[in-house]
């Protein structure tokens, strides 16, 4: 009894001090999910994986295993968001699990690139698509490579390259960055507009190309001339489940909103259920689609897979309407993040854990606005720098860390705070949130290892993962010195 008050004092504690309003309802919410997860990698890995797996059925199989998979993530994460319905996502369960030193690594490492570069990779991403639709303007080869910066260990990277491009991402992101400065609603309401039409545009790709009669079902039996068998087979399928996880990443940007959402312990936990799952059927009938028009050695081949797609039953007009797809997905994303990702700050502020201005609630427009603009100018910094690809690839791996230990919180929490209230507990525990942390230190296991193979063999000139793990580390001293802060104000929990 002891240890549920604890928690729920603790808990109760936190949540007075969030100033911020709950204007976000379940559809909302739902929204957000399958906002974050549908971006513009399901236009593009199917063509990878086929060449992996070489079989239509397998890559079917594929996708719904890694939706399955990412399900059982979300489960775990649907029970620690309605445990703390508080802002901060895997910060807030990262300290309540392992203290505020693993929250802070967290935040750190968030802040300084995993949220900060996914922003300007999609922001940028949205802006060269909208070059399909608009002249943008680019210097030539000369200008382009005139000015170079060189950062150790990582990358040379070259500001005025397609800088273009780089000033209409940098125009997205003021111009998101400002609407979710002056109100959630208004954020909120462009990622609902977005995600509904996106889903109803890809509906309408689907279907169109279901019912064009120019596929054929035959094209589901054939496979690729690839063919595997024992280890290998399980190999293949492996590396193309890794495509998969990488386009359902992102289910867990709502649990960083989740002291803005209307009776989180319920609304929480089913937008992220039914979000994922939309996510899983949409995700197939894409497949099934591309299968259709496509035979499994054409798609392997192919460079932009939806567009080719598309093109074999709309002509010229099927490439236009992928890359207004990509637009509003890429759109719709970067919105999201903006959103959910300045949370994060925020939270990391209100604990003394970062710069205080940061955790400061807007007095007329009710918004973390600082954290906003701080996610907004790094994200920008990494546009310019054009170095964020670099940087997401190596913090990817960091992501899936912070996942496995946020998973593994749940027996942590099960055991430390047996009788505090769980308003919604992982349906099969603990074999569901187990299978989660098995693929996910599977997959951390095997990126370590091919990350190391590569760099050995000379095929990549750093280990991306191992990089990663010490940017993250370089944040420790600040931690000490925000801790120093602390005990020097006397404000040491």
């Amino acid at each position: 009894m002891d240890e549920m008050m604890q928690g729920r004092s603790y808990t109760d504690k936190k949540i007075q001090r969030v100033a911020l309003q709950k204007n976000i309802g379940l559809w909302s919410a739902t929204t957000i999910v399958i906002g974050s997860v549908i971006g513009s990698s399901i236009f593009m890995k199917p063509a990878t994986m086929a060449g992996q797996l070489g079989s239509p059925v397998l890559l079917i199989v594929v996708w719904v295993v890694a939706g399955l998979i990412s399900l059982f993530g979300a489960m775990a994460f649907a029970e620690l968001g309605a445990m703390f319905p508080q802002t901060g996502g895997e910060y807030v369960y990262l300290e309540k699990t392992y203290g505020d030193f693993f929250g802070f690594l967290y935040g750190w490492s968030s802040i300084a690139v995993i949220n900060t570069a996914a922003v300007a990779s999609i922001a940028f991403v949205c802006a060269d698509y909208l070059g399909y639709f608009l002249h943008i303007p680019k210097l030539d080869p000369v200008t382009e490579q005139s000015i170079k910066l060189h950062i150790p260990f990582i990358a040379d990277i070259f500001p005025l390259q397609n800088l273009g491009v780089k000033l209409l991402a940098i125009a997205i992101i003021i111009g998101l960055s400002i609407v979710n400065y002056i109100s959630v609603r208004s954020g909120n309401a462009i990622q609902f507009i977005a995600t509904v039409v996106k889903i109803l545009a890809i509906l309408l790709l689907v279907f169109g190309i279901l019912f064009s009669g120019k596929g054929s079902v035959s094209n589901f039996a054939n496979s690729h001339s690839f063919k595997a068998s024992g280890f290998a087979l399980f190999a293949a399928f492996m590396a193309a489940t890794t495509g998969a996880f990488a386009s359902f990443d992102g289910w867990v940007n709502v649990n960083m909103i989740a002291g803005e959402i209307k009776d989180p312990q319920k609304n929480l936990p089913r937008s992220l259920l039914i979000g994922l799952f939309i996510c899983i059927i949409v995700y197939a009938l894409i497949n099934i689609a591309f299968f259709y028009v496509l035979p499994i050695d054409v798609m392997a081949s192919s460079s932009l897979v939806a567009s080719d797609a598309a093109e074999k039953v709309m002509g010229i007009a099927g490439g236009g309407l992928i890359a207004l797809l990509i637009v509003i997905s890429a759109f719709g994303a970067t919105n999201v993040n903006v959103l959910t990702n300045a949370r994060v700050v925020f939270a990391m502020s209100e604990d003394k854990t970062f710069f205080s201005f940061a955790g400061k609630v807007h007095p007329r427009f009710q918004t973390p606005g600082n954290a906003v603009i701080v996610i907004g100018v790094l994200s920008i910094l990494f546009v310019i720098s054009g170095s964020f690809d670099i940087l997401a690839d190596m913090f990817v791996f960091m992501s899936w860390v912070f996942y496995a230990l946020c998973v593994i919180g749940v027996f942590v929490l099960r055991r430390k705070f047996p009788d505090i209230q769980r308003p919604y507990k992982v349906n099969g525990y603990p074999w569901v949130p187990g299978i989660f942390v098995v693929f996910t230190l599977f997959y951390i296991g095997t990126t370590l290892y091919n990350d190391i193979v590569n760099y050995r063999n000379g095929n990549s000139p750093m280990i991306n993962s191992v990089i990663g793990l010490l940017l993250t580390l370089a944040g420790v001293p600040l931690y000490f010195y925000f801790k120093r802060k602390q005990r020097v104000a006397g404000e040491i929990k």
